[in-house]
């Protein structure tokens, strides 16, 4: 029994912050319909923001807060900047800008910081563990499990309780009809990119409490992940993109405790065939529900 859990633990962990990454992008692709490839870098930009944050000596709590909020202030800057003026494009032009946007900050980080990678020192309540029972619980799988689910139920309670957020679900099924009520656009669709930046820099900060570094290709794996989650989940559905992402972390776990140690190498490749040949039957995702854009 205290292996199923720690187990489980280690999956949750791992699968919750994929699925805050795949969230961000299935709410991007609600709104704009195409698959933002830039979302990744948000995660970067967080743990550089923490790196500078950490090099002024303040504060762990206020370091967090800049690494989260310095995401989700580059999401919206990427849309009032790129996307906006490529709104009447097609959806393989924004897809383009997006990747055009990745490469730009990677080349500005590369140049303006440095291409190795800037420590970010792990703080103790993050490094260590706790027991119950038989179960070792570590503190960083612990909070991130947590901070999953708080996430999860304030962005649910936003949606469905809050005027802002039934504007957003309604332009998500409809925006073109939504903006002929008087629906403020520019409003909606930045709204929506700063949850999604702030959805993906608290990913940042989990990913970056794992490795104690940032550098500007870091963002790269989890974006793949992240599509990947969100694409499997289904992408009209806010539940879909975190059931992929939790079933990425489980498969990921799976592999981790079977594959002999010199196979390890090929866990990622393994969980990515699999999930790629699950699309071959299911398209549209678990949930069976991806938005479709016309305009």
């Amino acid at each position: 029994m205290a292996d199923i859990i720690q187990f489980a633990v280690n999956a949750l962990s791992l699968g919750g912050t994929y699925a805050l990454l795949a969230i961000g992008i299935a709410l991007i692709y609600s709104v704009m319909g195409f698959l933002n490839i830039a979302h990744g870098d948000l995660i970067t930009i967080c743990g550089y923001g923490m790196f500078f944050a950490i090099g002024f000596g303040l504060p762990w709590p206020l370091v967090i807060a800049i690494g989260i909020f310095g995401a989700g202030v580059s999401s919206v800057l990427m849309e009032r900047i790129a996307f906006r003026p490529m709104r009447g494009a097609n959806h393989d032009t924004l897809l383009l800008t997006s990747f055009a946007i990745s490469a730009a900050i990677h080349v500005v980080l590369q140049i303006a910081v440095d291409a190795r990678p800037k420590p970010v020192p792990l703080p103790s309540f993050l490094s260590g563990s706790f027991t119950i029972g038989d179960v070792v619980f570590g503190t960083g799988q612990t909070i991130a499990i947590v901070v999953t689910i708080l996430a999860l139920v304030a962005l649910t309670l936003f949606l469905k309780r809050t005027t802002l957020g039934l504007t957003m679900q309604a332009a998500a099924q409809d925006f073109d009809t939504t903006r002929l009520m008087g629906i403020n656009a520019d409003r909606v669709i930045a709204t929506a990119f700063f949850i999604a930046g702030i959805l993906a820099g608290i990913a940042g900060v989990l990913i970056i409490a794992q490795r104690g570094s940032a550098d500007p290709l870091m963002s790269l794996n989890p974006l793949i992940k992240g599509l990947i989650a969100a694409i499997v989940g289904g992408t009209g559905s806010l539940y879909g993109p975190v059931l992929g992402g939790i079933i990425l972390g489980l498969l990921e776990t799976i592999f981790q405790t079977i594959l002999p140690g010199e196979a390890l190498l090929f866990r990622d490749p393994l969980v990515l065939s699999l999930l790629v040949a699950f699309l071959l039957f299911a398209p549209n995702g678990i949930t069976g529900s991806r938005v479709e854009k016309t305009r």
